[in-house]
């Protein structure tokens, strides 16, 4: 026992004398040649840092993008336990932009409450309009950028719950199809999963995908949240031969879709497009993108008016700045794009001044999770919400901030054998299911608080945003409605 301990000590002392000699030798880190062998340390302890102030350091409602107090009611309710607290609520309300629901003295009674009444997608302008019970359903994430467990727990839940799942742009998996979910064929900028040789749109692809009686919508993908004017981005560790073979790209090569549609470089274009979509799939078709200036859309819905009704998109994804991603560049998600709670208002209001708000249904995205998020959006005029992270959590995932590097400790987003053990697909599609339900109910208590019987009968009166001042303002005020014709905004 003797001999062994001198003998790691002897390593250990050889180790620092070599890593002393390494350091003090290379020109590349003056950290490492000023501060042989202990500089390694600042590193280690930036890397653990993460998990020190997630754990130990940081308060519930400190973190980013998601804080814990967040997360943990996620995590409550896909396990279906109770969500009550005690003794007060640790979030601030002062804080600038935070949502204030109004109760009403006297609330609608569960005995008087109804249920959520179904919108129906392209009725009377497609051949197979969907009829859409969920108000809250699942985004797009791409198989590739998740594995092929997360999506099948995904696509089950979703059918269990009735809500519908957005395949993302790397197009339909078999565990899409496995799942029964009803399903949103998203189609990217690289056209994946019905793209032609050299990456243009191919209408046989197209028509075959729109024969599964799963897939009940498409959806052109502008822009992302994350990454407005980047191309989605997949490394090639995650390319896989089925991936490849799925979006007809080659295997173990890092996957970079172009910056926009080379088919779409105004609005009139892209309503080409989407009926172009509509004619071959004879299914619903909308787009997603991020607001920026808002002029484009005014000349987009302008163009509608002029060709008719039958030509607007069935639905506008709105994404905001704050939305999620696998991997994008820092300057674009931290500074590009206006967040959700800027952008929505101004979709809806455009829509209404143009008299489409009976045509085009709205769907809100980007960092919606929690029951107040998803009433604040009904609020300001959404259709449905759509979110990603939130299914992420209700999986399991911890925010680790991994995704972009295949070492997802989750096995969410990883295709290594030995990190997707721990994620079951089975439990994890109850999970799914009862967050669904779990924030639908939540959402309901929030409308009926406000005197309302069911979720679609909010409106801006029913919400006040806190101001500078830490006084809020009712949202009606804030965000006014216009008539049809007129504008609040200049952008």
């Amino acid at each position: 026992m003797p001999t062994l301990f001198i003998w790691l000590l002897g390593l250990v002392f050889a180790v620092v004398i070599l890593t002393f000699i390494f350091d003090i030798s290379q020109s590349k880190n003056a950290i490492l040649r000023n501060y042989p062998v202990v500089g390694h340390f600042r590193y280690l302890f930036s890397t653990l840092g993460e998990f020190f102030r997630q754990y130990f350091f940081a308060m519930d409602r400190e973190e980013m993008p998601f804080n814990r107090a967040e997360r943990q009611w996620v995590n409550r309710a896909s396990e279906n336990k109770s969500n009550t607290i005690a003794f007060g609520s640790t979030k601030n309300i002062n804080t600038p932009g935070t949502a204030i629901f109004i109760n009403c003295p006297f609330p609608t009674l569960d005995s008087d409450a109804v249920e959520t009444k179904t919108v129906i997608i392209g009725e009377g302008y497609s051949s197979n309009p969907y009829a859409a019970k969920s108000i809250f359903n699942i985004s797009g994430m791409s198989f590739g950028a998740i594995s092929k467990l997360a999506v099948l727990a995904l696509s089950n839940g979703a059918r269990m719950a009735g809500c519908w799942m957005n395949t993302g742009e790397g197009g339909i998996s078999p565990y899409h199809l496995e799942g029964g979910a009803d399903l949103v064929f998203q189609i990217g900028t690289a056209k994946y999963g019905v793209r032609n040789d050299d990456g243009s749109l191919s209408d046989e692809k197209l028509a075959n995908i729109a024969t599964r009686g799963q897939v009940k919508m498409f959806e052109l993908k502008v822009s992302q949240g994350a990454k407005p004017g980047k191309g989605g981005i997949l490394p090639g560790i995650k390319v896989t031969k089925q991936i490849s073979e799925i979006r007809g790209i080659p295997k173990g090569e890092d996957s970079i879709s172009p910056n926009r549609h080379v088919e779409v470089s105004n609005a009139s274009e892209l309503l080409d497009m989407i009926n172009h979509v509509r004619e071959v799939t004879q299914k619903p078709v909308g787009f997603k993108t991020v607001i920026g200036h808002i002029r484009w859309l005014e000349a987009l819905l302008e163009e509608v008016n002029k060709r008719g009704k039958d030509s607007a998109p069935d639905f506008i994804t709105v994404d905001g700045g704050d939305g999620g991603t696998g991997a994008a560049p820092m300057a674009l998600m931290d500074s590009m794009g206006l967040p959700l709670k800027e952008a929505l208002p101004l979709v809806v209001d455009k829509i209404m001044q143009c008299g489409l708000e009976d045509r085009i249904k709205v769907v809100a995205s980007g960092k919606m999770i929690t029951p107040s998020d998803v009433a604040w959006a009904i609020c300001a005029g959404a259709d449905f919400v759509t979110s990603a992270r939130g299914f992420m959590f209700a999986i399991g995932c911890i925010q680790s901030l991994k995704c972009n590097k295949n070492t997802c400790p989750t096995g969410i987003t990883t295709h290594n054998k030995r990190l997707q053990k721990g994620l079951n697909p089975k439990s994890k599609s109850i999970k799914v299911k009862n967050y669904i339900n779990n924030i639908t109910k939540t959402v309901g208590i929030i409308a009926h608080s406000c005197g309302v019987k069911e979720v679609r009968g909010l409106n801006r009166t029913h919400v006040r945003i806190v101001q500078i001042n830490g006084k809020s303002i009712p949202m009606d005020e804030l965000c006014p409605v216009c008539p049809t014709g007129e504008s609040n905004e200049s952008i």
